[in-house]
């Protein structure tokens, strides 16, 4: 290899999931084995990006519905938890290590997005100091193990994006989700509920506050399985329900929208709603996970 190969390194393995390979790809394995999958494999999923004590069995029903046989590119849509960023950045890196082995990333489909001007560049700093994309690359690695040397990954780094920008770049990724060999990974959690995360949404009439956030959770995943992304917009700005990855939903979304003026044919399910801990009372506070697939007919 020449030396200008650079690599992102696993910086959160050895906190958010362990560094060992062995261990890491056993766990997987065990969260993996305790899922169904569904009859056609997905185009696209959503999955969350906490430390896998807490979300990897959710995770789980998400990545069980990935084909390896036929994903050449899988692109990973995370949010940005740490710079203020308006657009969609790409990494500047070569490659994404693992504990289980190294991912490439593509860098002609790298090289369309940058041609279009609606992306900057990551720092390497920016780009091993985010979560969203890396606690993903496990799973992908794992899902993909039976073709590990046939498959690139395209990663994107998504920032606070307004209505309009999420429309843009939902037309931009559509022509991409269209095409059968490559799979959208969407990052994110769910509500974020307590004093730590400013939020307190509470609706009494759901019993304990547990109950009333898995009800404004479940509310916008059936606006998400609707496919309807003004839906989803009003819902946030009714409800504020800090759903992480709001942004890369937004342009799935858009992007599927797209496809459906098209006269494509698709539907989205969650198939596991998990939360870190129940909250009963004002101090606790608690992370939502969901996991989901979208298939196309």
């Amino acid at each position: 290899m020449s030396n200008r190969v650079v690599c992102r390194e696993a910086s959160h393995a050895g906190s958010w999931y362990t560094a060992s390979g062995p261990q890491l790809n056993a766990q997987l394995e065990g969260w993996l084995s305790q899922v169904q999958s569904t009859k056609r494999p997905a185009r696209a999923i959503i999955a969350p990006h906490a430390g896998y004590t807490y979300c990897g069995s959710c995770a789980a029903h998400a990545y069980k519905q990935v084909d390896p046989s036929i994903t050449r590119r899988i692109f990973i849509l995370g949010p940005s938890h740490h710079v203020p960023l308006s657009r969609c950045a790409l990494s500047s890196v070569d490659i994404y290590r693992t504990p289980l082995y190294d991912l490439r990333i593509d860098q002609k489909i790298y090289g369309e997005l940058w041609k279009t001007g609606m992306f900057e560049r990551m720092s390497l700093q920016t780009d091993e100091d985010e979560h969203s994309i890396e606690m993903h690359l496990p799973y992908t690695a794992k899902a993909m193990e039976s073709h590990k040397d046939e498959f690139t990954i395209i990663p994107v780094l998504v920032g606070a994006l307004s209505e309009s920008k999420e429309q843009e770049f939902g037309k931009l990724f559509s022509k991409y989700l269209a095409d059968p060999s490559n799979l959208f990974v969407v990052s994110s959690d769910f509500c974020h509920w307590g004093q730590r995360f400013r939020y307190s949404y509470y609706d009494e009439s759901q019993g304990e506050i547990y109950r009333s956030i898995e009800h404004l959770d479940k509310m916008g995943m059936s606006i998400i399985e609707q496919l309807d992304p003004v839906s989803f917009s009003n819902y946030l700005k009714k409800y504020h329900n800090t759903i992480c990855g709001r942004h890369p939903i937004g342009v799935l979304l858009n992007a599927i929208t797209e496809l459906q003026k098209n006269g494509m044919n698709m539907s989205f399910s969650f198939l596991n709603y998990a939360q870190s801990s129940q909250c009963r009372n004002w101090q606790d506070s608690s992370v939502s996970y969901a996991a989901g697939a979208l298939t196309v007919y």
